[in-house]
This record gives structure tokens, C-alpha cells and sequence, in this order.
């Protein structure tokens, strides 16, 4: 199963290289038919995994296309059309796409690291310090954490907004990242404050300064850190892929990342796909976040409880917890997630949905979905070939 299910992966990933790049689906549906920063550079690390000389090609490619469009304020792409006659750029929908710009510095970084050729840190050394620089105006109070809009990353129609987790830790990766190759004191400072107020902020019974004290004394917290906090208080829904970025980077305690371990692993293991759902719990109409979950999707609902990003559960976020298992010789448990991302991505002869209601096990989303081919295909590398992204 496990050497079909690669060779699927791979399969796929080669429908989606376009000459521009990566783009997100194989189907014929326009929204994905375009080179995605945040897909296409998940895409390029399964390249990297792979070894493939020709998908590795497409990955260079794809960080070229977002390059040569970053915005002139900084801004590298939500994603990017490229036909015969006109080329559109999108920065985003109802809100700009935060992660774009941090995906995109990790993406060449990677590159870097696991070709050794530092051509391309060389060729966009301006592009990316623009983007260092939007971040770092981002922050808008000049306190080391980034402001993030409602819609403003990957889980575009959901609630988290304000200083959102998983978007200071993909700051954090793109930095270090970036500072191995520039050795800059200023950026190892900027790291160890962002990494500061992550720990501050996010995690349980710290006596530092906090940004919001009085809601943060009012939160309970749980055995993984909370999504987000803004002005209005803590959400504190379980965010899966957040906190398999704590478990990668090794933010907090080891009885921080033993809890979030277990946490997540068992409610995994207590689902039908044993797949860990992207938020937890699903929210629900009775719920006091419903009114801004629904109404926040520019064309149809789809965030139904136990679906998309409303408690479903993806193949992409569940390489990225087996990666973070991987990262604390969880070895055992980060198989057994490779094995049920394989089953979810094998559903109707491989058609590697784009996510599952997590209660029924029904589809969701396109079919042909890059990045959970480029999720098996990188968990299988790194479990098999001791395949090691860079942190």
C-alpha cells in the first residue's frame, strides 16, 4: 500500500507542474488551476523529499513565478494565473494572505539548504527582505508579533484573527531559516523576541509580560496551545497545524510537546479516518463564534461542522503533525498517521480529496489536491529516508 500510495503521490505532483509552477489541484477548476505560494512551497518541499530532479525544477520554478510578482510593498502572492494572454495576481480575497509571505521566504530557504545552490537567496536577497520588512510593519505596535486579518492565512474562512499562532511560528521557521545563511545578529535578536512572546502569550503560567493580561488570565488553558488572541480575548479552539509547528520547532517545555502528543494523537485515534481534524471542536450554530464563521466566505458556505476548516480533517495538516511527531522519535505514531493519510488520499482510486468531514468520512473540497499527494510523499521520505526539513 505504501509504495502505491507514493507512486500516486508522485504521479499527481507531476499533473500539477505547469510551466509556472506548482499549481493546486489537477482539476479543471479555476481557483486552483494557479500557482498558490502556501501549496506550491509545500509542493517544492515533497519535491525536495522525493529527490526528483524534474519536480524539484518545477519548485525553483514556482518560487521564481512568486518572486517575479511580489507586490512593491512587499507582498508575494496568495497565487498567481499565468496564461498565453494576461497574467492575474491575487494577494489575497476578502483579506491579504499573511502566510504567503512567510511560505514563500521558507520556500526558497529550503530550496537552498537541500540543493545546495544559494543562487536563488542570492538572486531575490531584495524580495525577500521586503518581505521581512512588511512583517515586521505588520506588527503594527512593534511588539515581535505580526497582526493577522480575519481570512488572513490558509484557514481563510475561518475565525482566528489578531496575534494568530500558526502564523508567529511560520515567522519564526522563515526566519531562522533565513538567518543561517545571513548569520545577522539583528535577526537572531528578532527571533529570540518573537519566541519570547510566543511563549508568553500562548502558553500556560508565564510570569512575563503578556499582551492582553486580563484575558489571558481568563483563558483555560488545555493540553496544546490556543489559536489566537486579539483585542476581544483568546479563541482557543485546538489548531492542528499550529501546534504541529510548536512540536517542529520546539517551542515551550518538553511537558508542553508531550501534551500536545498526546492531545492530538488521541483525538486522531478517535476518529473514523484517524486523522487529526484541522480545528477542534467543530463550532456549532449554538455556538458563540457561529454568526462570524458563517459569514465569513466570499462565495458558499462550506465550513459546516466536522468539514473544511470548521473540524474537518486534510491530508496537508496531518503530514505536517506525523513531521512534528518525527521531530520527538515519535516513530511508531508518525507511521500510523502516513498510513491513514494514505487510506483518506486512496478514497474512490485515488482522488486525494482535499479534506473530509471528520463524523462522516464523506469528501470535501476538489479532488486531485496537490498537497495531500505532496503530504504523503514528504512524511514518506522523512519516515523511510530520513528526509529532514530544515528548522
Amino acid at each position: 500500500m505504501s509504495t502505491i500510495s507514493y507512486n500516486k503521490s508522485i504521479e499527481l505532483l507531476y499533473n500539477v507542474s505547469s510551466t509556472n509552477g506548482f499549481v493546486a489541484s489537477a482539476e479543471n477548476t479555476s481557483n486552483y488551476n494557479r500557482v498558490w505560494a502556501r501549496d506550491g512551497v509545500i509542493c517544492g518541499l515533497a519535491a525536495l523529499a522525493s529527490g526528483d530532479k524534474k519536480l524539484i525544477e518545477t519548485f525553483r520554478i514556482t518560487l521564481e513565478t512568486l518572486a517575479n510578482n511580489q507586490h512593491e510593498i512587499g507582498t508575494i502572492p496568495s497565487n498567481v494565473m499565468i496564461n498565453e494572454k494576461t497574467t492575474e495576481v491575487s494577494y489575497g480575497g476578502l483579506a491579504g494572505r499573511v502566510d504567503a509571505v512567510t511560505w514563500f521566504i521558507i520556500g526558497i530557504c529550503q530550496y537552498a539548504f537541500h540543493t545546495n545552490d544559494n543562487s536563488l537567496i542570492v538572486k531575490y536577497e531584495v524580495e525577500i527582505e521586503k518581505a521581512l520588512f512588511l512583517l515586521e510593519a505588520w506588527e503594527f505596535n512593534n511588539k515581535h508579533l505580526i497582526y493577522v486579518p480575519l481570512s488572513g492565512n490558509w484557514a481563510d474562512e475561518y475565525i482566528t484573527d489578531g496575534y494568530v499562532l500558526y502564523d508567529q511560528l511560520l515567522r519564526i521557521w522563515a526566519l531562522k531559516n533565513y538567518n543561517s545563511f545571513k548569520k545577522s545578529e539583528k535577526l537572531a535578536l528578532k527571533i529570540k523576541h518573537i519566541v519570547e512572546q510566543v511563549e508568553s502569550n500562548f502558553l500556560p503560567n508565564s510570569n512575563k509580560d503578556k499582551f492582553h493580561e486580563r484575558a489571558y488570565n481568563e483563558i483555560k488553558f488545555n493540553a496544546y496551545l490556543p489559536c489566537s488572541f486579539s483585542p476581544s480575548g483568546y479563541k482557543n479552539q485546538f489548531d492542528a497545524f499550529a501546534n504541529s509547528l510548536v512540536l517542529m520547532l520546539n517551542i515551550g517545555s518538553d511537558f508542553v510537546q508531550k501534551e500536545i502528543i498526546n492531545f492530538s494523537f488521541t483525538l486522531a485515534q478517535s476518529t473514523k479516518l484517524g486523522l487529526v481534524p484541522a480545528f477542534w471542536p467543530p463550532i456549532l450554530e449554538s455556538d458563540i463564534h457561529w454568526d462570524l464563521l458563517k459569514d465569513n466566505c466570499k462565495y458558499e458556505f462550506r465550513n459546516f461542522p466536522y468539514e473544511f476548516h470548521n473540524g474537518g480533517s486534510w491530508s496537508m495538516v496531518n503530514g505536517f503533525f506525523a513531521l512534528g511527531l518525527l521531530n520527538h522519535s515519535e516513530h511508531e505514531k508518525s507511521s500510523i498517521i502516513l498510513e491513514n493519510i494514505n487510506n483518506a488520499n486512496a478514497i474512490n482510486e485515488y482522488s486525494f480529496y482535499e479534506n473530509f468531514n471528520t463524523d462522516t468520512m464523506a469528501p470535501n473540497g476538489v479532488s486531485n489536491c496537490a498537497w495531500s499527494a505532496a503530504a504523503a510523499v514528504l512524511l514518506h521520505q522523512a519516515i523511510n529516508n530520513n528526509f529532514k526539513i530544515v528548522l
